[in-house]
C-alpha cells in the first residue's frame, strides 16, 4: 500500500537528530575557524544523481545543492539508529548511490547553490528499506489504533477508544520521556509529511495510532511511538462529481450536509464487491441491540435514508493482520476485519467510475466546518453497509485508517 519512493522513516530523522551531537562535537574539537575562510555549510537530505565526484542533493528544505566531494574528504557508512560515529565505516565515494540518506560538510558557496564537501555520512537506501520493512512489520506485531477520549498530561497518559463489531472498548495507552510522537499535518495525506509531536498535541477527538508493548489483559499499551492526526469520516450519497477540478460532494449522513471532498493522486479509491458488502451488512444488523433502526428482525429504511440523530461515531477499526485464526475475505473469527488487508483486495476505482446516488465512506484529513478536506481512502459499493447503518455513525467504524503510507495493521484486540 505505500509508495516505493518513501525513503523518510522515522528511524531516519531519530538517527540524524541522535548523530547531530556527535558531529557537532567533532566539530568543536576542530581549530578555530578563522576570519575570512568560506562558511562552513551543512546539509541533511537524499542523493538525486551522481556523476564522478558530484552528487546532487536534495536537502529536507530548500533547492537541490550541488555537492562536490574532495579528494581528501571522509566518507563513513552509518547503520540506521547508530547512535555514535565511532561505529561508522569508512567506505569509498564510488559506493555511494542515488536514494541514499546523507549528511555533509563543507565549504559553502555565496549563494548556498553548492558545497565543496569535506565529510559526508551516508546511510544506504538499502539499509533504510529493510529498517522500514521491520518496523511495518512490527507496527502490525504491536500497533493498535483508535479514537483519543481522554489526555492525562501529568501522567502522560491518553485512553483511546478502539471500536469492532463486538462494540467499544477503552485501552490506556502509557507514554514515557522516550515516546517519539509524529502528527498529520492538516490538509496531508502523507505519512511522510507528518511532523514531530508532543504530547500537549494530542486531543479528544484525534485518531491514535501506537506502537508498543501490551498488558496480559490487553488493557494497556506502553507505546514506543505514536502517530495522531484530526480526521474526518463521511458516509453518504454523492450529490455530483466534477472531474475536472477532481472533486466530489457527498450528502453526509453523519453530518446531514453536503460535503466537499478533494481526489488527489495520494487518495485511495476503492469499490468493495457486492457479497463482501452484504456479509458486512449483516454483520452490522447482527451486532445491533434489538429494535435499532437496520438491526435483524426490524424493518429496513431505504438507501441513503438518514435516521437517529447523525452523531459521529468512533474512530477507525482495530484492524488485525494475524496469519492464524482468519476466515479468508480479510474477516477473522470472531467477527472482527483485517481491513488494510481487505482493501488491498479490492478493485481500484477512479473519479470516473463514481456517479450521483453512489454509497460512498470516506476517511478525509480534517478539512473545514464547509469542506470534508482531501480523501485519504474512499469506499463505494456500500450500500448495503449504509441500509444496515442509516445514520452512518456505525458504518464508519469500518473505514480503514490507510493514511498514505502510516503504519497499517493492528495487534490482536
Amino acid at each position: 500500500m505505500e509508495s516505493k519512493s518513501k525513503r523518510v522513516v522515522v528511524a531516519t530523522i531519530v538517527f540524524f537528530a541522535s548523530i547531530t551531537g556527535a558531529v557537532y562535537s567533532a566539530y568543536a574539537q576542530s581549530p578555530a575557524q578563522t576570519t575570512g575562510q568560506p562558511a562552513v555549510a551543512r546539509k541533511l537530505g537524499a542523493i538525486k544523481a551522481i556523476n564522478g565526484n558530484v552528487i546532487t542533493l536534495t536537502p529536507d528544505s530548500g533547492p537541490d545543492v550541488t555537492v562536490t566531494v574532495q579528494p581528501n574528504a571522509r566518507i563513513l557508512s552509518i547503520a540506521p539508529g547508530e547512535k555514535d560515529l565511532k561505529n561508522a565505516t569508512p567506505i569509498q565515494l564510488q559506493a555511494l548511490q542515488a536514494g541514499d540518506r546523507v549528511r555533509v560538510r563543507g565549504q559553502g558557496s555565496a549563494d548556498g547553490n553548492s558545497i565543496a564537501a569535506l565529510e559526508v555520512i551516508v546511510i544506504p537506501h538499502t539499509d533504510l528499506e529493510a529498517l522500514h520493512q521491520k518496523e511495518q512489520q512490527d507496527w502490525q506485531k504491536r500497533g493498535m489504533g483508535g479514537l483519543v477520549s481522554a489526555v492525562d498530561p501529568a501522567t502522560g497518559a491518553i485512553t483511546i477508544s478502539v471500536t469492532s463489531l463486538g462494540g467499544k472498548k477503552n485501552i490506556a495507552v502509557q507514554t514515557s520521556k522516550n515516546t517519539i510522537f509524529r502528527r498529520y499535518s492538516s490538509d496531508s495525506v502523507k505519512f511522510d509529511d507528518a511532523k514531530p509531536s508532543t504530547l500537549q498535541e494530542i486531543h479528544p477527538g484525534d485518531q491514535l495510532r501506537a506502537r508498543g508493548d501490551r498488558s496480559p489483559d490487553g488493557a494497556q499499551l506502553t507505546a514506543d511511538e505514536i502517530v495522531t492526526g484530526s480526521f474526518r469520516n463521511v458516509a453518504g450519497l454523492v450529490n455530483s462529481v466534477d472531474a475536472s477540478a477532481s472533486t466530489i460532494v457527498v450528502q453526509d449522513l453523519l453530518s446531514k450536509r453536503p460535503v466537499q471532498v478533494k481526489i488527489t493522486a495520494e487518495s485511495q479509491l476503492h469499490k468493495l464487491p457486492p457479497e463482501m458488502a452484504q456479509r458486512i451488512a449483516m454483520r452490522l444488523k447482527g451486532s445491533m441491540p434489538p429494535g435499532t433502526p437496520g438491526a435483524a428482525g426490524t424493518s429496513r429504511p431505504a438507501s441513503g435514508q438518514a435516521a437517529g440523530d447523525g452523531a459521529q461515531g468512533g474512530g477507525p477499526p482495530a484492524a488485525t493482520n494475524q496469519s492464524n485464526g482468519g476466515t479468508g475475505g480479510g474477516m477473522r473469527q470472531g467477527g472482527s476485519f483485517d481491513f488494510q488487508q481487505m482493501l488491498s483486495r479490492m478493485p481500484a476505482v477512479t473519479l470516473a467510475d463514481l456517479h450521483k446516488g453512489d454509497a460512498v465512506l470516506i476517511v478525509t484529513t480534517e478539512g473545514t466546518a464547509s469542506t470534508g478536506g482531501t480523501a485519504i481512502t474512499l469506499l463505494s459499493g456500500v450500500e448495503p453497509i449504509l441500509q444496515a447503518a442509516p445514520n452512518g455513525s456505525q458504518a464508519m467504524m469500518l473505514a480503514p485508517w490507510s493514511l498514505g503510507g502510516a503504519p497499517g495493521g493492528d495487534a490482536s484486540q
